[in-house]
């Protein structure tokens, strides 16, 4: 009598193969599953709210590749708008007018922005804009909160040092001390900390750069009380208010975070913005845009040098632009933000009959949630969650095929194609995993 033979996943096939070429055997580090343990599922396609992995197993997609896909995948009219660009050309190094198109969509829909630069990642973007902060203001330091991501730039990949308003430490090796020197690093939604930090350093500040809601340590609001104190001492000390929205910009509302807190803070608005995801649609696009007095600082027109082969790429550029037109059809946010809600809303309830702490919230198609009492303010209290429970979770997600970011630490995101269906499945996979933990 033959025995069977025992079957072997595609994907851990493919993450033996990616091991030996590529480090990690991935090519970013949120899509190893090194936090929760296991094998990254290796995605062949993808359409609508669901990808399909190595093996043929369909997920419920909650990343949406980090974000971008707020359609979801494979929307029709993107596709469309994708393949008549294709025809045309994939690269010129030259001006386009898709790009102009671009450019007009954003400053109308964005009122802080007045004059933007295309770029292909938020990486990118964040850096220009830290190089433009600090050439418009000819100050050396700059601002960050502990919990905000703003990419892998030398300068912004930093800790809090040990104590209050100290110059952060590298959190990367490769990243020399003196690269970090004018980083101050400070606590999210902590004003009596920032206060001390304009008081100490004010009139050597170049920038303040914050995410409005973060989304890298989970899903974290600015407070309003905070907000409104890091415009007026930006606004005191002249220093520039940068908002990296490169996740929440065209996610959280139509005019970005910043759009929400404009609704509840007088004359509101950040002197730059740093965007990405959304704009390109899944295509590598970012931008960096603010006043006109600001951005003609830029070459070649002002001294400050930023430049990039492939900024303004004519497929993504018609990516982007089929995305944005999309998300502002009538009642788009308003659908978006409902069906987020009700996700967010099913989990709480799921896990309180269980009764497991559990706490979330969102916006637009934008959520987190933990598993904690009460919503956190900052990274500290983020870090406080039960991490091996988390781990068990996404697991169990996983196996009910429902695709959570592998890490306790990153926001997830809902499209326009989730349907009420999707939300009931994923709601049910949780209310079994909490029942029989």
């Amino acid at each position: 009598m033959m025995t069977a033979m025992p079957h072997v996943s595609r994907n851990d096939t493919l993450f033996e193969r990616a091991k030996k070429l590529i480090p990690g055997g991935v090519n970013s580090p949120v899509r190893a599953f090194k936090a929760v343990g296991g094998t990254p599922r290796f995605v062949q396609r993808a359409h609508g709210a669901y990808f399909w992995d190595a093996d043929g197993k369909r997920y419920i997609d909650y990343i949406g590749s980090w974000g971008p896909m707020i359609l979801g995948h494979g929307h029709q009219g993107v596709i469309e708008a994708v393949q008549k660009a294709m025809m045309d050309g994939f690269s010129f190094g030259a001006p386009t007018e898709r790009e102009v198109e671009l450019a007009e969509e954003i400053v109308k829909l964005v009122p802080s922005i007045e004059m933007v630069r295309l770029v292909s990642s938020g990486t990118e973007a964040a850096m220009s804009a830290l190089r433009l902060a600090r050439g418009a203001t000819g100050r050396s330091k700059i601002i960050k909160f502990e919990g905000c991501y703003h990419g892998h730039t030398d300068a912004l990949l930093v800790k809090a040092g040990s104590g209050l308003a100290t110059f952060g430490n590298p959190t990367s090796a490769g990243v020399p001390p003196e690269a970090v020197q004018h980083t101050l690093v400070l606590e999210y939604n902590n004003i009596a900390q920032l206060e001390e930090c304009f008081a100490l350093h004010g009139k050597d500040l170049a920038c303040l750069m914050m995410e409005p809601i973060c989304g890298n340590m989970n899903f974290v609001r600015s407070t309003v009380p905070f907000m409104t104190r890091c415009r007026e001492l930006c606004t005191q000390y002249g220093a520039l208010l940068i908002f990296d929205e490169v996740m929440t910009g065209f996610r959280v509302a139509l005019g970005g975070a910043q759009s929400l807190y404009a609704k509840l803070i007088p004359g509101f608005k950040p002197d730059m913005t740093a965007l990405g995801k959304v704009i390109g649609g899944g295509m590598p696009l970012a931008a960096f845009g603010g006043s006109k007095a600001v951005m003609e600082m830029l070459a070649p027109i002002g001294a400050v040098y930023q430049a990039g082969t492939l900024s303004g790429n004519p497929v993504a550029t018609a990516c982007g632009l089929a995305t944005l037109r999309e998300v502002q059809k009538p009642g788009f946010y308003e659908a978006l933000g409902e069906r987020t809600r009700s996700l967010v809303t099913g989990l709480t309830a799921a896990a309180s009959k269980a009764g497991t702490s559990f706490c979330g919230d969102s916006q637009g198609g934008m959520f987190g949630f933990f598993l904690l009492d009460r919503l956190p303010q900052n990274y500290a209290a983020v870090m406080t969650t039960d991490s091996p429970a988390f781990n068990r979770f996404f697991h169990a997600m996983l196996d009910s095929g429902v695709y959570y970011a592998p890490a306790l630490y990153e926001a997830g995101f809902v499209s326009a194609a989730h349907t009420p269906a999707d939300i009931d499945e994923t709601v049910d996979a949780a209310a079994r995993f909490f029942a029989g933990r």
